[in-house]
């Protein structure tokens, strides 16, 4: 039986989410989650010395493998990142080894998938939609797999999937993304390209 075509967010209902994102934080979580294309508890694994604003880089630790990888990520995730940090410095614990992300009560506590859960329904009930953190996963997928200068294997690798098949399934048509339905595989036909020319060019 053939593979459900993963659903994306539309930009119209990424930008009616993004607006009403409540703090700096979250806008710099929901832009790595969608220029990254990490599983929402693997952006949360995130230590503080694993950000290199410089090369554009955020290393998680991969489901699954628990492996450590670099991942890299858009321009506006990094100035947000910058500014919730601003925002909370007297507030957040300071140490290499510590988690990135904390709750913006406090005391201050590593946040966890259920709390950024919570946040996501929560926004997602003020614009009246229905996305999911996964699914900003599936919309970084879409947008990297429809950039030529991105090589298929590239993806996969960035997106940590096992088998090129699975990767394949973002290179079906924007008309199929919202529905769900089951496709024909497409066939790759990308040519080689650096993966941070992806994120140069659309910064």
């Amino acid at each position: 039986m053939p593979n459900r075509v993963p659903r994306s967010v539309p930009d119209e209902e990424f930008n009616e989410i993004f607006a009403r994102l409540p703090s700096h934080r979250d806008r710099a979580l929901v832009a790595f989650y969608v220029s990254t294309g990490a599983r929402a508890s693997e952006l949360l694994s995130t230590w503080q010395a694993g950000v290199d604003p410089g090369r554009q880089l955020i290393s998680v630790v991969r489901k699954g493998t628990g492996e450590v990888q670099e991942l890299p990520a858009s321009t506006d995730a990094f100035v947000w990142l910058r500014l919730y940090q601003l925002e909370m410095d007297d507030a957040i614990p300071r140490g290499r080894g510590l988690p990135l992300w904390w709750t913006l009560r406090s005391p201050s506590r590593p946040l966890t998938y259920h709390a950024v859960h919570r946040m996501f329904e929560r926004v997602n009930a003020k614009a009246g939609t229905s996305a999911t953190l996964h699914a900003l996963r599936h919309t970084a997928g879409y947008r990297m797999a429809e950039d030529p200068s991105l090589p298929l294997t590239d993806v996969q690798f960035v997106l940590g999937h096992a088998q090129l098949t699975t990767t394949q399934l973002y290179l079906n048509p924007r008309e199929l993304r919202q529905t769900g339905e089951s496709p024909q595989v497409a066939s790759s036909g990308r040519r080689a390209g650096e993966l941070h020319r992806y994120y140069e060019l659309t910064a």
